[in-house]
């Protein structure tokens, strides 16, 4: 039953609550988080935890990609970045990594624009894609719903084994008056891959993603630490309802399909391995880790963050955030560690809060009781 709060006489809207907001509570039986498994399956793809890397150009070159499919997750390589801009990027990278350090600064929007402005190159799409799909680990490539229309062909013909529509926010039902909208579910339909699509924030914008045929729907807005989007347009779902009204979704569109099964994939604001935790307790199958990969010691940004959003030509909504390095890849995903902040060892983490609460298996530990602190 949803309960809505009089906020004043003329508008009343539900509580909604962040993760931090969010407690696991331990239970009476506990487990030894060697007998957890972190095992997780998308369609036809099995992969030892359940990390995706975001396809952002401080987090995923297509190196870092097959870092992450090697340690047992999958990376996903934003194809309108700049690996697929310029045939070498690395100088592009350290320049952005020594612009001015203020987070908030118009001069480095505008050098980002600058640099995000160059033609994205269909050969550099199939090259990029080539290079992770050689080294024999699952290929995933990103396209914002704008260029999915233009480039998709592209990346098929290139052999991508899952294709990723992310953007701010994506809808089954687009509607505009001067440009034909991509039609999600004929697109999907017409494809021959399991397509990951988001991100979206609510029941029933989830629902419809999910009627579309997509693997997987993508639950935020993106960007997480280094995203303005609530300060500059003043839309925001904390993350913890959101994942837990998709999950919602989920469960009522397994009823109306007679069991299809869409994947819940919390994107954004997940900063550290308690974050990662609490999205999957609260119903997320897996999570996509912006921030807490970049700060790894091979992440393409040195340190730095940022999103395709922060170099929008017209409307940039997010800022290059320092995030710092903490230490190699496989330290921040399965350590061993000697960082108490929650920043390294994530799946280690994942496994003994698992372990902690008597749950052996992601599914069940959707399961565990939380609660809300009340602040």
């Amino acid at each position: 039953m949803s309960h809505e709060i009089e906020i004043g006489l003329g508008k009343r809207g539900r509580a909604s609550y962040p993760l931090d907001a969010v407690n696991i509570v331990p239970a009476r039986r506990t487990r030894d988080p060697e007998d957890v498994s972190l095992d997780w399956q998308i369609d036809a793809f099995k992969f030892s935890m359940p990390v995706i890397g975001a396809p952002m150009d401080s987090v995923m070159s297509p190196a870092t990609a097959i870092e992450l499919g090697k340690l047992g997750g999958m990376g996903v390589l934003n194809l309108e970045g700049l690996w697929t801009r310029y045939e070498s990027p690395e100088p592009i990278l350290e320049e952005i990594a020594h612009l001015q350090v203020a987070a908030f600064s118009p001069e480095n929007t505008a050098r980002l624009q600058q640099l995000y402005a160059a033609p994205i190159q269909p050969d550099l799409i199939t090259a990029r894609l080539a290079e992770i799909r050689d080294a024999g680990v699952v290929v995933a490539g990103a396209l914002t719903p704008q260029r999915t229309q233009e480039f998709y062909r592209t990346v098929l013909d290139a052999g991508v084994d899952m294709f990723v529509i992310r953007g701010t926010t994506v809808s089954a039902q687009h509607v505009s008056e001067t440009s034909e909208p991509l039609d999600l579910k004929q697109f999907i339909y017409e494809l021959d891959v399991p397509v990951i699509v988001g991100g979206a924030a609510g029941y029933t914008p989830a629902l419809h993603l999910m009627r579309t045929g997509a693997a997987g729907v993508l639950v935020g807005f993106g960007g997480g630490a280094s995203s303005t989007t609530r300060r500059a347009l003043g839309i925001r779902v904390p993350m913890a309802t959101a994942i837990a009204d998709i999950a919602e979704a989920r469960r009522d569109y397994m009823d109306e399909s007679g069991g299809r099964y869409v994947h819940v994939i919390a994107d954004g604001g997940l900063g550290n391995s308690g974050d990662i935790v609490k999205s999957l307790g609260m119903g997320a199958d897996a999570v996509m880790l912006g921030a807490a990969l970049a700060r790894a010691e091979e992440a393409p940004g040195a340190g730095w963050h940022w999103g395709l959003e922060a170099a929008h030509p017209v409307f940039p909504r997010g800022d290059r955030t320092h995030v710092g390095t903490v230490a190699p890849l496989r330290e921040v995903l399965l350590g061993p560690t000697d960082h108490t902040n929650g920043t390294a060892n994530l799946m280690g983490a994942l496994r003994r809060a698992m372990a902690s609460t008597g749950y052996t298996e992601l599914k069940e530990f959707q399961k565990v009781e939380v609660q809300i602190a009340q602040v």
